[in-house]
């Protein structure tokens, strides 16, 4: 048996299918009724501009409708939609730009990176490159340099340095005595000074870039040569 409901006070009567329909609710006998209907946007707002229609049609001529109340509550649908819309449109977008950084990331295979790390490799007098963050200007910055025992080999003054990527190139690999450090792998710590207070200072490491991986969540990330991933914003300077 289909009932149906007063709306407003002017004794307007709508069946209640409809207005299952419009909120979203349906009893067991028009569930199967209202199987088909559709509940995106567009359809809600077809739905109440249906009942407006029955509204406007039955009302008491002495005694009309608010506008005012149908206009809100057509902006109310309307806002709704668009909503719906704007997301549709943000995922699009979402998804062009992964593919703009995937297409970014191939570019940088066979570069040469800073990223977050604390090691130098010296081979044949030679260094790899190495650097330091910072989070703040620094008045004074020094990197210790330790070998594979721990023990300090040298310490390079850099002076004061802004906030930033320090980028520590052709640095040639000596102790502090002046004599060539031996082949291997060395490590860096960072101290950094504000006024007399140590300040936060990052070192990192440079590493080629082998290839491109997909990290969870689906962003692109880097495969680099010492065998460690990094997102693109883990990226520090690219050498």
């Amino acid at each position: 048996m289909t009932t149906s409901t007063t709306i407003g006070s002017n004794g307007t009567t709508v069946s209640q299918t409809l207005l299952d329909t419009m909120n979203g609710a349906s009893s067991s006998s028009s569930a199967s009724a209202n199987s088909t209907s559709g509940t995106s946007g567009s359809d809600l707002q077809n739905t109440f501009l249906t009942l407006l229609v029955t509204q406007l049609k039955n009302q008491d001529p002495t005694n009309p409708a608010d506008s005012s109340q149908m206009t809100s509550q057509l902006a109310q649908i309307n806002t709704v939609t668009g909503i719906g819309q704007l997301n549709t449109s943000l995922s699009s977008l979402a998804t062009q730009l992964s593919a703009g950084q995937q297409t970014q990331a191939a570019l940088l295979i066979g570069s040469n990176v800073l990223s977050s790390g604390n090691n130098v490799t010296v081979s044949k007098g030679a260094s790899s490159s190495f650097g330091v963050q910072l989070a703040n200007d620094v008045s004074d910055l020094q990197i210790v340099v330790k070998n594979a025992s721990g023990q300090i080999v040298n310490t390079l003054d850099l002076g004061a340095q802004g906030a930033g990527v320090v980028p520590v190139t052709g640095w040639t690999p000596v102790d502090s005595k002046g004599a060539t450090l031996a082949d291997g792998s060395y490590t860096i710590t960072a101290q950094g000074t504000i006024n007399g207070q140590q300040a936060t200072a990052t070192t990192l490491s440079a590493s080629q870039v082998q290839s491109v991986v997909q990290m969870s969540g689906g962003a692109p990330g880097l495969k680099l040569s010492n065998g460690s991933t990094v997102a693109l914003t883990g990226v520090a300077s690219i050498l």
